[in-house]
Parts: C-alpha cells; sequence; structure tokens
C-alpha cells in the first residue's frame, strides 16, 4: 500500500498529466509564409510556360516548343529550392 501512495503523491504533485517531450513536437517555423507569394508566381509561370511549349511542339515548331518546356522546367526547379529553404 505505501508503494502505490507514493506514486500517486508523485503523479499529483507533477500535474496529474504527462507531458510530451519538448523534442519530439513539431518545430515551430520562423516563417511559414516567407516565400509564399513568390512560389505561387513560379508556379503560374510554370504552368502558362508548360502549356505554351506544349502547343507549340505539338502544332508549330518542335524545337522552339523544346525551349519553352525546358525554361519553364528551370522556373520550377527554382520553385523547388525556394521549398526547400522553407
Amino acid at each position: 500500500m505505501d508503494n502505490y501512495e507514493d506514486i500517486n503523491n508523485e503523479n499529483i504533485e507533477q500535474g496529474g498529466l504527462a507531458k510530451r517531450p519538448e523534442h519530439r513536437t513539431r518545430r515551430k517555423e520562423k516563417d511559414p509564409n516567407r516565400f509564399f507569394v513568390l512560389r505561387n508566381w513560379l508556379n503560374s509561370i510554370f504552368i502558362l510556360g508548360a502549356i505554351v511549349g506544349m502547343c507549340m511542339y505539338f502544332f508549330g515548331n518542335k524545337e522552339i516548343g523544346t525551349y519553352i518546356v525546358l525554361a519553364s522546367m528551370v522556373v520550377k526547379f527554382v520553385e523547388c529550392i525556394f521549398r526547400v529553404m522553407k
């Protein structure tokens, strides 16, 4: 009986609830929307470039269409870099 009372008293003294250690919680980001607007613009440029490039590739000059698609892929890579920098 004494052992049970000691555990119960310790639990009451600690607040009754166990807390999750700090290292197990999510890390807090400094500014989650730091590059949000820039990334949205880069994504829009990528989508438009890909559409224009594919239309040019299939309905016009294939070489120019390829260059437009490659340029839009470079824009997408830059957007991915900003996503990783978060």
